[in-house]
């Protein structure tokens, strides 16, 4: 029997909340190691997880909850930082049902919400109307309203808009007693009136008018001094002057006060256009330092980025937007109505500024400015030397005329334990994020991060500061209040508490007695599952429980949208939390862990999880820290069938190639027998495929390598000739049994371009249907037939060019972690290329024939993930092609995934997001083009259209330029 504390019945209590509420109630380890951590450095266990489908299923929780004595902890997007959204109870998670818009008051500027939903949801409401909500974390697209408010949230745009708290007009609140309350402004008269009523309502008003009478003084010159003041409770908002704002005095209380129902916010007047001035400072002290004169010009942000912050960008291999000189920078945006207004601000600004600032207007060079600020949470976690860099003492604020003091001393705090970090933040605000690489696994290790933390807080005191200036204490600093608040100001705080939640039945632990710094830690265990060796986790030391704890749940793969890129779209499917890459590296940590899940490989939450996992890579690129979801995935598989029969779909795919080689023998008869419905029938059932999917059609005619045989007289290669650059052209799985005529295509092209083109002798495979289904012994056979076959093209440094972008970045990605000690794998890596990516590179003086149609274009994710599509673009642009492409995400059919049963609703549901509503939308002119099969695939079996590969309209044109020229 699973109990908590207390002694209190878990299965009784989960058979209680299941009778009594319509949302979901999950009492199981996978559900429980879901919820065990957030984007901190702790854990803590919960008894069971509850999403509440409306408001009365959060009272009845609570209502239940506290009957049998068991704490509730609320949890919107699990983006803090701070540890204030796990515990020990039930965790009451608002985000996947309680986050609809009640009302927007255009005209009054105000929005009904409730908890659960998503800042961006909201603000692409009210855009259009020329409406903000001020306060605009860097999670801004994935965390919750519900948790903003338990952080007072705050945000670049803080110093024009101010925090969650400034632009929060009224609370509906329940108390863990089941008292009600509706909050905002109280005046005088009216604080007297309620306290004078004989309920718990009055009694409250009555605690918290005592409170205040008696310690007027106290709250004056100790709470809400300057703007980023996070840490402790904002009894000022408490005072006369301050209207006696009981609802602002909840924002920041982290939960543990009352529980938010519903809130009404205040909506900005946002200028329409903006422009940016970046100015460069010698280091980040410099810039701290030039930060407050800045201030009197009222810009919308005035952020700070150091060198370690762009040194980890180009460690990832991406390109930040050209910035001035210097090694620190200051990110200062202005605004107009018009971009004439917006870009003669940043003109004036940059004029008054010391040096050569840049001003950027171009809509994307300012997003691109934007990412490199909003994803420091992922980037600063690993440092340019591959490092791992932790939260902790993360987002420390002081007045901003006392930054650059602070950071000065900081620094040489940092220096004398010999941590080393990444600095960035609301440098106008005074407010810096930073991560240090912190030892959180030894025990000596965490004793010197504690030692650390409060020494740290001894400094922020001395400059007037606040450990939090904007994430909230939690269980990651609330220890440290006793340092930088009297005893008088704690008791006040806990004197607060008591008048709201006597029983601590509210996220215990947080805020109020709280427990050490170190304890609670996350990655403070040793892995039970050791060695893991399916791949080579080079730039992860080797180590699988390395690589997984990447992720520090920051939560960019909980997006329901993510402009430009992939991930995740397993979440963007179904809101699951298990579903998305973040829950996916929870699972498969507390699987080595071996605490909640207890049965390793052999989980079935964890395969579960996984098998929901499109493989789409697109987390490798997209996710901050560059998890890689899709090899963990086909690590875990490989373990877990190690020695085992697998399940039939894992033959059925990881095989494919082989069972095509078959069925080219006699297409014609194949095509024939999967179209008879008995027969398909039986042989999807058989072999794990979903019966709502078709299987594709085989090319009759030959396969690709056939065809080229007879084009080139019996060979595979085109004549040779001199001056001519020799190319070899994979022939993957797909083109040579499924669509041969794009492999003839891309010949044309190229020999146009004037490349001989050789394609390879034999049955050769990437291998990378048995990388996906975990077959990885297998693959790793194939993989080094294939480099044995090679090997002379290699030695010649022949650039091989790949057609289809799955199997080119498993050239690139998977074989060199497959066979790490075999340099052939790195050569393949190295001369892999993308059709457009050769013609780029080699071909650059050769012009594409033209085209005049309009087309639109399905990225694959291996190659957004792996390849780029750069090259793609430019080429179809020297073509003549006005292209458009989509912002669709994964097609949804992803390799094997769409085929496999019981994944064909999930597939449909990305698909159906943006890609097919768009191609069926599509004028019949319009050029459809997809280069990855998988893309085609689920364009023709869900739409009346087809869809090319870009090789196939530049071969077109070339037929018809000959027809036209009488060739």
């Amino acid at each position: 029997m699973t109990t908590i504390s207390e002694g209190v019945d878990a299965g009784r209590l989960e058979r209680r909340l299941r009778a009594e509420i319509a949302g979901d109630v999950a009492f199981d380890a996978g559900a429980r190691a879901l919820y065990s951590a957030d984007a901190s450095n702790h854990r803590r266990v919960p008894a069971g997880v509850v999403l509440p489908r409306n408001v009365d299923d959060v009272l009845a929780t609570l209502a239940i909850c506290r009957e049998d004595g068991v704490p509730v902890t609320m949890r919107g997007g699990g983006t803090t930082i701070a540890g204030n959204a796990i515990g020990p109870g039930v965790v009451l998670d608002t985000s996947r049902y309680l986050n609809r818009i009640l009302d927007v008051d255009i005209a009054g500027r105000a929005a009904v919400v409730e908890p659960g939903l998503v800042l961006d949801v909201l603000r692409r409401r009210i855009a259009p109307d020329g409406l903000d909500f001020g306060p605009d974390p860097s999670t801004h697209s994935r965390c919750t309203i519900g948790g903003m408010l338990g952080n007072d949230a705050c945000g670049s745009h803080s110093i024009a808009w101010g925090t969650t708290s400034d632009n929060t007009d009224a609370l509906d609140v329940v108390l863990a007693d089941g008292t009600r309350l509706n909050l905002g402004p109280t005046k005088k008269d009216e604080w007297a009136r309620l306290a004078s009523q004989p309920t718990r309502e009055g009694r409250l008003y009555a605690d918290l008018k005592n409170l205040v009478d008696g310690n007027l003084a106290l709250i004056r010159t100790t709470f809400g001094r300057f703007s980023r003041q996070i840490s402790g409770y904002p009894l000022h908002r408490l005072l006369p002057e301050q209207h006696g704002h009981l609802a602002r005095a909840l924002v920041g209380t982290e939960g543990t006060c009352a529980v938010v129902l519903g809130a009404t916010l205040h909506l900005n007047r946002a200028p329409r256009h903006r422009a940016l001035v970046v100015l460069g400072y010698a280091d980040a002290i410099a810039a701290a330092a030039a930060a407050p004169a800045i201030i009197p010009l009222k810009p919308l942000t005035i952020e700070g980025i150091d060198q370690a912050l762009v040194d980890a960008l180009l460690m990832r291999g991406r390109k930040p937007a050209p910035l001035p000189t210097g090694h620190a920078w200051l990110l200062v945006e202005v605004g107009g109505d018009s971009p004439a207004e917006a870009a003669d601000a940043a003109a004036k600004l940059a004029k008054a500024a010391p040096g050569a600032p840049r001003v950027v207007t171009d809509a994307a060079e300012m997003r691109s400015f934007w990412r490199i600020r909003e994803e420091g949470a992922g980037l600063a976690t690993r440092m340019a030397d591959g490092s791992e860099a932790w939260p902790g003492w993360e987002d420390s604020a002081v007045p901003p005329e006392r930054l650059a003091d602070y950071l000065r001393e900081f620094a040489d705090l940092t220096d004398e334990y010999g941590y080393q970090g990444v600095t960035y933040g609301h440098f106008g605000e005074g407010c810096v994020h930073v991560r240090l690489d912190f030892d959180l696994v030894s025990v000596t290790g965490r004793d010197r991060y504690q030692s650390f933390l409060h020494r740290a807080a001894q400094l922020i005191l001395k400059h007037g500061g606040s450990p939090s200036g904007e994430h909230g204490d939690g269980i990651a600093r609330s220890a440290l209040l006793a340092d930088v608040y009297s005893p008088e100001a704690v008791s006040l705080m806990g004197e607060f508490k008591r008048a709201l939640d006597p029983q601590k039945a509210l996220n215990p632990g947080v805020i109020v007695d709280p427990p050490a710094v170190n304890e609670m830690i996350r990655i403070a265990y040793t892995p039970k599952l050791l060695p893991v060796n399916g791949f080579s986790y080079a730039e992860d030391g080797g180590e699988f429980d390395r690589a997984v704890r990447r992720c520090v749940g920051v939560g960019k793969c909980r997006n329901d949208h993510t402009p430009g890129g992939v991930m995740c779209p397993s979440y963007q499917a179904t809101g699951d939390e298990k579903h998305s890459t973040r829950g996916r590296s929870r699972l498969l940590l507390e699987m080595l862990r071996g605490e909640v899940i207890t049965d390793g490989w052999q989980s079935d939450e964890v395969a579960e999880a996984l098998d929901g996992c499109f493989s789409c890579k697109g987390c490798l690129t997209d996710c901050p820290v560059n998890v890689d979801m899709a090899t963990y995935k086909s690590e875990f598989l490989y373990q877990r069938y190690k020695g085992k029969l697998r399940p039939a779909v894992h033959y059925a795919m990881g095989f494919l190639p082989v069972a095509l080689r078959g069925a080219a023998l006699a297409p014609k008869l194949a095509n024939a027998i999967t179209a008879y419905q008995p027969a398909a029938t039986l042989m999807k059932k058989v072999a794990g495929i979903a019966q709502e999917r078709s299987v594709p059609r085989f090319a009759t005619g030959g396969t690709f390598k056939q065809r080229l045989r007879r084009k080139f007289g019996g060979k595979t290669r085109s004549a040779a000739e001199p001056g001519r650059k020799e190319v070899l052209l994979w022939p993957d799985t797909f083109t040579q049994f499924f669509d041969p005529q794009i492999g003839e295509a891309a010949v044309e092209v190229l020999a146009a371009a004037g490349f001989v083109v050789r394609v390879p002798k034999g049955e050769l495979c990437c291998g990378l249907t048995w990388v996906s289904t975990g077959q990885l012994d297998v693959a790793r056979a194939v993989a080094r037939r294939t480099l044995d076959a090679l090997e002379p093209h290699l030695d010649a440094d022949i650039p091989i060019v790949g057609l289809e972008p799955s199997c080119l970045a498993n050239f690139k990605h998977d074989l060199p972690a497959l066979l790490p000690d075999d340099p052939r794998a790195k050569k393949l890596a190295s001369l892999s290329i993308t059709l457009a990516g050769l013609l780029e590179r080699d071909a650059p003086d050769w012009t594409p024939p033209q085209t005049d149609r309009p087309a639109i274009t399905q990225i694959h994710c291996h190659q957004h993930a792996v390849l780029g599509d750069k090259a793609d673009r430019s080429l179809a642009a020297q073509a003549g092609v006005d292209l458009t492409v989509l912002d669709s995400g994964c097609c949804g059919v992803a390799g094997n995934f769409g085929f496999e049963a019981g994944h064909y609703e999930m597939a449909q549901a990305a698909g159906e997001r943006v890609l097919l509503p768009a191609v069926r939308a599509a004028s019949p002119e319009t050029i459809v083009l997809a280069d990855g099969f998988s893309c085609r695939t689920q364009i023709r079996q869900n739409t009346e259209r087809d869809a090319h590969h870009l090789a196939e309209v530049l071969a077109g044109r070339l037929r018809r330029a000959r027809q036209e020229s009488g060739e």
